[in-house]
């Protein structure tokens, strides 16, 4: 039987993660983030990505965390939300 896909919050709850996304932490609170797969085809979210490599290495298999406070985390999922929102509505308009 296959593994449910869940991970433990910075309270050790136990929860589930949506199917197409992944977990982060971030800042010094290493706060859990939830996030969808779409943002890592993006530019600045792979630069996050780099910035985690270079700073922890890939000795962590099961968590990712994110070399940034969690502001300015959460300015650049808001930029990468409005970019995805612009973008899908070219494609796509209505």
């Amino acid at each position: 039987m296959p593994k449910k896909n869940t991970i433990e919050d910075h309270e050790g709850r136990r929860s589930r993660t949506p199917k197409g996304h992944f977990v982060v932490y971030v800042g010094s609170e290493m706060k859990r983030f939830v996030v969808p797969t779409s943002y890592l085809k993006n530019p600045l979210f792979q630069n996050l990505l780099d910035k985690a490599a270079e700073e922890y290495g890939f000795d962590n298999m099961n968590r990712i965390f994110l070399p940034c406070d969690e502001s300015t985390f959460r300015r650049r999922i808001a930029i990468l939300a409005r970019s995805i929102s612009f973008n899908s509505t070219r494609i796509n308009p209505n």
